[in-house]
């Protein structure tokens, strides 16, 4: 089952808790700041077309 490793958004009132939460200052830093951390934690970034962008682990394990 894929968990969630991540969520970046950059309006912090949008999201409350669950996961890691990066707040990115505008909508150009939150892709960056996705694309990186989709690098480091092996895992595919969804972006939900509302401000947010989840990071989710889709290993098996």
């Amino acid at each position: 089952m894929a968990k969630i490793a991540a969520i970046v958004v950059f309006e912090a009132e949008r999201v409350d808790g669950g996961a890691p939460i990066f707040i990115a200052k505008n909508p150009e830093e939150q892709q960056r700041m996705a694309f990186t951390l989709e690098k480091i934690l092996d895992a595919n970034a969804h972006d939900l077309n509302n401000g947010i962008i989840v990071l989710v682990d889709h290993s098996s394990s």
